[in-house]
């Protein structure tokens, strides 16, 4: 998942990609959406271990990569020496010039001040930019953080003061964007159940990487009770033929800056 203003911000970039590829492997469809053409600069905000970004600058686009997390960072300055990245915040980055579009996939429901990061990304944009989007919507993990909130309760464990996440409806997002400056040309809100990785402990390697503000401060027994517990609830419908499925709604836009 790429990050930024993530509450945990200590990222372990090597298990995001061994683990978690699904993350970018699913934002390849929206580079369709994105359609970079050679010449435009672009930004893609959140850009985890590059993957994307380097597709980008394939379609022949000078791009730039900034993420939250300087471990996302520097792994993505290993995988591709050859292009820019940075560390920044997506609530109050600032650019040298302004740009074609911002692309992002899978990082804004981790920002929770969507006012100031949909400001920052008007304010990087050329009149006519465009903003293209993918990120969780209303409902995304609505199951796993019932169980969660649920396991809580029952061993009578404090929950976090704030939720983690940000899943706005389509109405809310779009509404933000238009009261910023932007004309909403395209909006989709879908279910797209996602199978995890490494089957048996699927869903618990999910919980550890994008849900870990749940687990401050539970010692390592609390946590692993913790993760057993939700997955007995979740496994009569979420574990099937071996595997883990996570049940995801994404939110997709694409926004003109008039």
């Amino acid at each position: 998942m790429n990050n930024l203003a993530k509450p945990n911000n200590n990222w372990d970039a090597a298990l995001y990609e061994d683990k978690h590829a699904f993350v970018w492997q699913y934002g390849e469809d929206l580079l369709q959406l994105l359609n970079p053409k050679p010449g435009e600069q672009i930004l893609d905000l959140g850009c985890g271990t590059g993957q994307l970004t380097e597709k980008i600058a394939l379609a022949g686009a000078e791009v730039i990569g900034i993420d939250y997390a300087p471990t996302m960072i520097e792994k993505a300055r290993q995988n591709y020496p050859h292009l820019r990245f940075d560390v920044g915040d997506a609530r109050n980055f600032q650019l040298e010039q302004p740009l074609d579009a911002v692309f992002s996939n899978a990082t804004l429901h981790w920002v929770k001040e969507a006012d100031a990061a949909i400001a920052s990304v008007h304010q990087a944009l050329k009149s006519g930019g465009r903003f293209v989007a993918e990120f969780g919507g209303k409902g995304n993990v609505q199951a796993i953080a019932q169980a969660l909130y649920t396991t809580l309760k029952t061993l009578n464990i404090p929950a976090p003061v704030m939720n983690p996440w940000y899943f706005p409806s389509i109405g809310e997002y779009a509404t933000l964007l238009e009261q910023q400056g932007f004309d909403v040309v395209y909006a989709i809100l879908f279910n797209r159940p996602t199978p995890l990785v490494d089957k048996e402990t699927g869903l618990a390697n999910w919980l550890e990487m994008f849900a870990s503000a749940f687990f401050i401060g539970m010692s390592s027994q609390q946590q692993i009770q913790v993760i057993r517990m939700i997955e007995e609830y979740l496994r009569p419908t979420f574990y099937q033929d071996g595997t883990w499925t996570a049940d995801y709604r994404r939110i997709r836009i694409v926004a003109i800056k008039l």
